[in-house]
């Protein structure tokens, strides 16, 4: 009899993985993500002087500020994907095509030795410190709550990065991009703050 309930639930558990829903472990990613990366970017721009904010170590090179602003400018956009991609009809092909995508995510996305230009709908245009601030936290309150509360079946639905490297990324997958990114750019602001010639 044991045996028989241990069968019956690990079929009901493979059911639930399999109904394109996020499991409990993969929403406590998301959360924990988003989270960290929120609290990594504000202690490291909240305290800086404007001296800092606006120093560049080149004239191609982007400040504190400006990051900050591609930041809070790359949220909507990308959490715009996770909406484009629920919006397209469940991909048969979901599994397939996105197979380990989440942890090449992870693992391309911090990677600062890998380089790439940005969208010209994300790059800095000169927003003021408090219209950037409010723009992330405003942004980042909405992929939080989306990334608690939805129900919905997020790995079943997809939608293609524009970059080929990356291809076929399902709803979840862009969910998590919203942060990692986050954090690639976090490290462009350590960057920047450890540069010879930073403000004091």
């Amino acid at each position: 009899m044991r045996i028989l309930i241990a069968v019956l639930l690990l079929g009901t558990m493979m059911a639930w993985a399999a109904d394109g829903k996020l499991t409990t472990e993969e929403r406590a990613k998301a959360i924990k993500y988003l989270k960290d990366s929120q609290k990594e970017f504000l202690d490291a721009v909240e305290k800086v002087s404007d001296a800092q904010w606006n120093y560049k170590q080149s004239p191609e090179r982007w400040s504190v500020g400006e990051t900050a602003e591609h930041i809070a400018l790359s949220e909507g956009l990308i959490f715009g994907a996770v909406q484009g991609a629920l919006q397209s009809p469940a991909n048969p092909e979901a599994e397939a095509k996105t197979k380990g995508k989440a942890e090449f995510l992870e693992k391309i996305l911090v990677d600062r030795s890998r380089k790439a230009s940005a969208p010209e709908a994300i790059v800095p245009t000169g927003k003021t410190r408090a219209e950037i601030m409010k723009l992330f936290k405003d942004a980042r309150a909405k992929t939080m709550k989306f990334a608690e509360e939805t129900q919905l079946p997020l790995k079943d639905h997809t939608l293609e990065h524009p970059m080929p490297v990356f291809n076929t990324l399902n709803a979840y997958q862009w969910l998590i991009y919203v942060p990692l990114h986050n954090l690639r750019h976090n490290l462009q602001i350590a960057e920047v703050k450890a540069s010879e010639g930073y403000p004091k």
